[in-house]
């Protein structure tokens, strides 16, 4: 069984930033496809960001470069760096993990039905 376990998050001022990790157990992390999704207050689900076997990162639109997706094979560790923090962005955030076809458009992940992490909570206050 494959487990995903997210930590960083916390509370920081708009403009401010936070390292997300997801450390994800098993011997198969360098053989998934791995992405960020969130929930915000009053919205669906959403992908954040995603990345490939190849290493081709995807972004939602709203990210708009102030997110990058990077991961540490060594650790079995996915990070999610955001930058320029939003009230907007105040959230619960979730790292995935599956083997298959890797998509550029996050979003097309949840169909693959991956291992999902418990989430880490974002909070940004103006």
């Amino acid at each position: 069984q494959v487990q995903l376990v997210e930590s960083g998050g916390g509370s920081v001022q708009s403009g401010g930033s936070l390292r997300l990790s997801c450390e994800v157990s098993g011997n198969t992390f360098n053989n998934f496809c791995l992405n960020w999704f969130r929930q915000t207050p009053g919205k669906e689900r959403e992908g954040v960001a995603s990345l490939g076997l190849d290493g081709k990162q995807g972004y939602g639109d709203f990210v708009k470069d102030r997110f990058t997706i990077s991961k540490e094979n060594s650790k079995n560790t996915l990070y999610l760096e955001m930058n320029s923090l939003q009230p907007e962005d105040t959230g619960m955030y979730y790292c995935t993990a599956y083997a298959g076809i890797c998509f550029v458009d996050v979003n097309r992940a949840k169909d693959m039905r991956p291992y999902w992490g418990q989430g880490t909570q974002v909070t940004v206050s103006s």
